[in-house]
Formats: structure tokens, C-alpha cells, sequence
């Protein structure tokens, strides 16, 4: 081996040995920057992770800034949100592309802006339940064309159920397939719900309903594929009751039917709608009804009991009155026939003719 190769492998040798005992300092530096990164799989604080399942679950005040893109399923729980702002999971910009299920429930939240739900093209299950929602912006839904299960249960108060209307009506949410909407004091059903031709699973579930009218259950009789849940609604069983009575009858689209109680009129409170008979269910009107004629009936009877008292106990001076009014018209008559007879006498006529002659 000559001079030069020599010099020149003793310095390959002291370069390897510089490097090697710096390698350890590089790695933690590249180590260091990338968890500074954003979006580089770091576990966001206040949360616990699963990166191999792809679950994350928070109690945080807000909406985590830094979300790991392996995330499938969030949950974000007792939080104190109020308003969900447009684009709130966009990641820092970024697309969520992993993200299947997000679960809002508890989290206080009022207010959901529009594009509030932007860059979750994948979301397919979204769970708002439990919140005081008052205000649903115009495309508050919009770019959640994969989402098929929206739950909203004790999440509605007073106003938001309109936008809700809206939002079903302008067909953000056109591949729904399961919608709950349970426990929201609501008296009839949403508008634009029987619009949604993928929709199969409807829960409405302790809520205010106290009937269902002829319209809904003609869009109901159309959309034969949908289920519905109606337990632990106050349904009023008058005559009003009868259309959904056959519908109920006639049909298996509502899962809970054996359930199905009246809580009012008072007699009927408790019964089981499916064992009723038409004939019981009767209006309020017709009770009256029927209750006047009893009442009128009673009254006639009443009087016609009085005027026999005070016959009786005046049956004296009625017979001394009687007496006296047959004595009266008695005599009245004889007047009668005594003029009657003079009239008729041969004498008194000829008497008169002569005496014309």
C-alpha cells in the first residue's frame, strides 16, 4: 500500500469517528423540530391518543389547533366551545382526510357557523347531542357530502330547529341515512326530513308529539323504507288520532309501536295507542256534545217534576177552577142552542116572510 492511499484512509477513518459521535446530537435535533412541526402525529394536549387505532379523545376548552392527520375518530367532550367557528378543523390548513367519526356532545356548544365543519371530506358520523343549540348558519353542513349518521339529541333549543329545517330543505345533508333528534320538545316533524330519500333511521323519541297529521303520514306512507322511533311522546288519542291509529295498523315503519301510549284525555291516559279501538277515539267537541244533550235532558226533567208538584199542591183550586170553567162553558152552549133553536122556528120564519110580503 503506498504513502498516499494510506494518508488517505486514516482520514476517511477520522471523519467517521467525528460523525459518529455527533450522530446522536443530529438525531435529537431533527427529533426536536419535528415535533414542533405541526400535523406531524404529535398528541395535542388535553387529549389521549391512540395512534394504531386512530382514536383521539379530548377535554379541552376548544378545539385542539394541532390535530394529528392519523386521527379517525375524535371526540371532544365537556368542553366550553359556544361558538364553532368556520373551518375550526382545518388543521392549521391542512385536510383531515382520515377523519370518520367526530363526537361534539357536551361541549356547550351555541352557535355553529357556516363551513364551521371544512376540511372533513371523509366525515361520516357526527354526534352534536347534548348541546344548546340556538343558531345554525346557512351551510353550517356544507362539504359533508360523505355524512350519513347526524345525531342531535337534547341539542336543539328555540330557533334552531328552523335552521335545521333549512339546512335539510337545501339539501346539505342529502345522504343522510340515520338522523336522531330525540328529546328536543319538538310537535311536529322537521321540515324537509321526508326530502331525504337515503334517510332509513329516524329517532324522535321523547319529544312533544301529540299526533301525526294527514300530510306527514302521506310522505311517511311514500317513504316506506324509513324507520321510526316515537316512544315517550304525550300523544293526545281524540278523533284526530284515528289516521294515525290505521297508518300504525297497516304498516311496520315505526319500530317502538307496541309502546305507544295516550296521555290525555284523562281517561285514556296510560292506554296503549295499538289496542285502542276507532270508537273510543273521540273528540273533546263530541263529549261536549253528548254532555249538553244529558244536561238539557235533565233540566226538561226537572221542570216537568216541578210542574207536577205545584199541581198537586194546588190540586184544590185547580178542581174549583175546572168546576167553574165547565159550569161556564156549559152555559156558554146553552146560550148557544137557545139562539139556535129560535132561529129555527117555522113561526119566526113565516112571521118574517109575511111581513116582507
Amino acid at each position: 500500500m503506498g504513502v498516499k492511499q494510506s494518508h488517505y484512509i486514516s482520514k476517511v477513518k477520522g471523519l467517521w469517528v467525528v460523525s459518529e459521535s455527533g450522530f446522536p446530537l443530529a438525531c435529537g435535533i431533527v427529533f426536536a423540530v419535528l415535533m414542533l412541526l405541526p400535523g406531524t402525529g404529535a398528541c395535542p394536549e388535553d387529549c389521549h391518543c391512540n395512534e394504531d387505532t386512530g382514536a383521539l379523545h379530548c377535554r379541552s376548552p376548544g378545539v385542539p389547533a394541532d390535530l394529528p392527520p392519523w386521527v379517525r375518530n375524535l371526540t371532544i367532550t365537556r368542553g366550553n366551545i359556544s361558538t364553532l367557528r368556520a373551518g375550526a378543523f382545518a388543521n392549521n390548513g391542512t385536510t383531515l382526510v382520515n377523519l370518520t367519526a367526530l363526537t361534539l356532545a357536551d361541549s356547550g356548544i351555541e352557535v355553529i357557523e357556516a363551513l364551521a365543519f371544512q376540511g372533513l371530506p371523509s366525515l361520516a358520523v357526527l354526534d352534536l347531542s347534548h348541546n344548546a343549540l340556538t343558531s345554525l348558519s346557512s351551510g353550517a353542513f356544507l362539504g359533508l357530502g360523505q355524512l350519513h349518521t347526524l345525531r342531535m339529541n337534547g341539542a336543539l333549543r328555540q330557533g334552531a330547529l328552523e335552521h335545521l329545517s333549512a339546512e335539510l330543505q337545501n339539501r346539505s345533508l342529502w345522504a343522510l341515512y340515520e338522523l336522531e333528534l330525540a328529546d328536543n320538545r319538538l310537535q311536529a316533524l322537521p321540515g324537509g326530513v321526508l326530502e331525504l330519500g337515503e334517510l332509513r333511521t329516524l329517532n324522535l323519541r321523547h319529544n312533544s308529539l301529540q299526533s301525526l297529521d294527514a300530510p306527514t303520514l302521506a310522505g311517511l306512507y311514500r317513504h316506506r323504507r324509513l324507520q321510526l322511533s316515537l316512544g315517550a311522546n304525550p300523544f293526545l288519542c281524540d278523533c284526530q288520532l284515528k289516521p294515525l291509529l290505521l297508518w300504525l295498523r297497516n304498516g311496520s315503519q315505526v319500530r317502538d309501536s307496541a309502546e305507544l301510549r295516550c296521555s290525555a284525555p284523562a281517561r285514556m291516559n296510560g292506554s296503549f295507542i295499538v289496542r285502542l279501538k276507532a270508537e273510543e277515539l273521540k273528540c273533546i267537541n263530541e263529549d261536549l256534545e253528548t254532555a249538553s244533550y244529558v244536561f238539557f235532558g235533565i233540566v226538561l226533567a226537572l221542570i216537568g217534576v216541578l210542574f207536577l208538584m205545584v199541581l198537586y199542591l194546588n190540586r184544590r183550586g185547580i178542581k174549583k177552577w175546572l168546576n167553574n170553567f165547565r159550569e161556564a162553558c156549559r152555559d156558554q152552549m146553552e146560550g148557544y142552542h137557545y139562539r139556535y133553536e129560535q132561529d129555527a122556528d117555522p113561526r119566526r120564519i113565516n112571521a118574517a116572510g109575511g111581513g116582507v110580503l
